[in-house]
């Protein structure tokens, strides 16, 4: 059993208590998690990528965490039958977009199942130029404490961040003030060769392109 199914539900509750959150911060978090699945899984899918369709299976269990997390909220905001009634909605809202998340990692299955194999498959791949990686920020690397405005990646490089997860926690729209730091999973897009200099400079092993 997947590790949130077995903790206890007072746990659960008292976890989201502790954090001081509200639902409106919870959705947002939820419909960020969405779209960015959406967008990794077909991005899996094109390249035949399976780190990337690894990292939507790990989205997809920071999405049970968020339901679980809303659910508890709403329980304790509803204290009469009207309340209860009131609150639903968000609810449903909650649930439809766990049921997107769900979806996203089915199409992840396909790369996972190594269907990518098959020649039919295979044509599509032939015609993908862009190429969805993963990589993490080592030390030394001259990108670490620059922002993504300094690094200019998109025109030098020719890369684009799509994500970037920081521990346990997802960037999920990063902008030219967003700063990179040391042990960052960056997730980009590119051409191959793009996503190859990329690598490199994440690893330390190549200048950056200021």
């Amino acid at each position: 059993m997947p590790e949130i199914e077995q903790r206890e539900v007072d746990e659960l509750v008292d976890e989201a208590i502790s954090k001081h959150r509200n639902v409106k911060d919870i959705l947002i978090e939820m419909k960020d998690t969405s779209e960015l699945m959406v967008d990794l899984a077909y991005s899996a899918l094109l390249t035949n990528s399976k780190a990337i369709a690894e990292e939507v299976r790990e989205l997809e269990r920071r999405m049970d965490e968020l339901e679980y997390e809303i659910m508890s909220m709403l329980m304790l905001a509803a204290k009469t039958p009207e309340g209860a009634a009131d609150l639903s909605g968000i609810l449903r809202v909650a649930l439809a977009t766990e049921d997107i998340a769900d979806a996203a990692e089915n199409i992840t299955n396909v790369v996972v199942r190594g269907i990518g194999d098959h020649p039919i498959y295979q044509s599509i791949l032939d015609e993908t130029e862009e190429q969805v990686v993963k990589t993490r920020v080592g030390t030394g690397s001259r990108l670490i404490s620059k922002t993504l405005g300094e690094l200019e990646m998109k025109t030098t490089v020719g890369c684009y961040i799509r994500a970037i997860r920081r521990g346990r926690r997802w960037i999920y729209d990063p902008n030219e003030s967003t700063r990179i730091l040391e042990s960052d999973l960056l997730i980009a897009s590119g051409v191959e060769s793009a996503v190859d200099k990329l690598e490199e400079m994440a690893k330390g092993n190549q200048s950056s392109p200021k």
